[in-house]
């Protein structure tokens, strides 16, 4: 399709030609997606001046991506995003031990999460569209059961990303998928990210504790620098003397989102460019991160390194540890049904 151009990405340490994939729609909009990790190479949006440049950030040599695996940069995050306490749950009696990648912690299911897999992708006819599916196997990084899970990539022509996740078990099994992309509005990746001004749909937060797991109650926003119900600038609050944010070196937390269905998670917007992100998703939570922990290893796509605070992350999901959390929503899929969630990433200006 004249749409979608495949192209070779690069070969993995073992061997594998890894494919890339470009969507454009019709206004000059431009993604790259390829069949590692179902990665987000680059992704392009419109300032106001209806200049396209890419708003997330990545790596400038290939093999950086199958090599480091510690930044997660505009991958599918699974089995279970974010991180489980221990790395152990409990399924119908029985204990389950995952991979232990974050300290005492699993997170972003494991060492060899979907991250770093290598999926079958299809073009899917007369669309936008590109369809990801990769089947995990039982016993995968600890999880129980065969997992089949497809993942859709739809590049609007009203300069959207649209997600859709889905996926079925032959065993009672956990699930939480989400999307893994930094945001940087600017276009400039070696600009930090804290000009930039967040909206959350969300009336309360998951407060964590010194490992990053959460802590027994959910918080109300108000009066705290975790209040974004109304625009405010991420760097406001972000170096206050809060025990919060001091435990994740910035916003590294799950926001619970009001509401239920597909509905607005919130917006971000950067004033310079006039570039707007609006969020949409079924999902109950947002972990937002301000990307704390890059460290500058690395030249980004633009000059200048991967520095912390040089990207935002917007990753819809289910709340940290829910499998060992009663009061959480449940994150158990079972033979029969099917997991299915979509997350809509929509550009515009202002």
């Amino acid at each position: 399709m004249e749409n979608i151009k495949v192209s070779d990405f690069g070969i993995t340490k073992n061997g594998d030609q890894i494919k890339k994939y470009t969507l454009t729609n019709k206004n000059g909009m431009k993604v790259e997606i390829i069949n590692y990790g179902g990665i987000v190479l680059s992704l392009t949006a419109p300032d106001r001046k209806g200049n396209y440049e890419d708003v997330v950030l990545g790596f400038v040599n290939p093999e950086d991506y199958f090599n480091e695996n510690s930044y997660f940069f505009g991958a599918i995050i699974g089995r279970f995003a974010n991180r489980i306490a221990h790395g152990k749950f409990s399924l119908n009696g029985k204990i389950f031990n995952l991979n232990k990648n974050n300290g005492e912690n699993h997170l972003h299911g494991g060492d060899e999460g979907f991250f770093s897999k290598i999926w079958n992708i299809e073009i899917v006819p007369n669309s936008q569209t590109l369809k990801l599916s990769y089947t995990s196997k039982d016993g995968e990084e600890g999880y129980p059961g065969e997992l089949m899970t497809t993942v859709f990539y739809t590049l609007t022509d009203q300069n959207a990303l649209e997600i859709s996740y889905e996926a079925m078990t032959d065993l009672s099994t956990i699930i939480n998928l989400t999307h893994h992309s930094y945001f940087n509005l600017s276009g400039d990746f070696s600009r930090e990210i804290l000009d930039h001004e967040l909206q959350l749909d969300a009336d309360q937060f998951i407060p964590i504790n010194k490992s990053s797991i959460p802590e027994n109650d959910l918080k109300n926003v108000v009066e705290t620098p975790f209040d974004f119900k109304n625009f405010k600038t991420i760097g406001k609050d972000i170096n206050d003397n809060n025990e919060q944010l001091q435990r994740a070196n910035g916003y590294d937390h799950c926001w619970v989102l009001n509401g239920n269905g597909m509905r607005s998670a919130g917006s971000l917007y950067h004033p310079e460019t006039g570039r707007k992100l609006d969020i949409l998703t079924d999902q109950p939570g947002i972990q937002v991160y301000s990307g704390n922990f890059l460290d500058g290893k690395f030249e980004t796509k633009t000059g200048g390194k991967n520095n912390p605070r040089t990207g935002i992350c917007l990753e819809t999901q289910h709340f940290p540890d829910s499998p060992n959390r009663n009061s959480f929503p449940s994150v158990e899929l079972k033979p029969g049904e099917i997991y299915s969630t979509k997350t809509v990433y929509q550009f515009s200006v202002k």
